[in-house]
């Protein structure tokens, strides 16, 4: 409730300053979108500790989890980089943004992959 309450009082007063100061309303977007991240973190963490436990005592090698997480965290950084972008204006840049999230995705991606095909073709029996 913190969080909505913080970004609607951010939304009004960013109407309110858009239209006489511009580069203040977009600063008090990032500073209050930077702020909303940060003030995160801490649950974004137990999140993160409590997939390493179930990974841990499920015997599943931590490193896929770690990619998987890493990926998710990648998507989550490029989508907020690419709405801070386009609140700026900056359409262009921002799909740029996009399209490096997604390139490194999916090369975080190709041994998680690669290990899902080798997987299925041992499991296929031959001949």
């Amino acid at each position: 409730m913190q969080i909505v309450g913080i970004a609607l009082i951010a939304t009004f007063l960013v109407l309110i300053l858009k239209e006489q100061k511009p580069n203040f309303a977009f600063l008090l977007t990032l500073f209050v979108g930077c702020s909303i991240f940060l003030f995160l973190v801490d649950k974004i963490y137990e999140i993160v500790q409590l997939l390493e436990n179930i990974a841990q005592k499920a015997n599943v090698d931590t490193m896929y989890i770690q990619t998987i997480l890493k990926i998710i965290g990648i998507a989550y950084i490029a989508d907020f980089a690419s709405n801070i972008t386009k609140d700026a204006g900056q359409g262009a840049l921002a799909a740029k943004v996009e399209l490096a999230g997604k390139i490194l995705i999916l090369t975080m991606a190709i041994p998680i992959i690669t290990v899902l095909i080798e997987t299925i073709i041992n499991l296929v029996p031959t001949g």
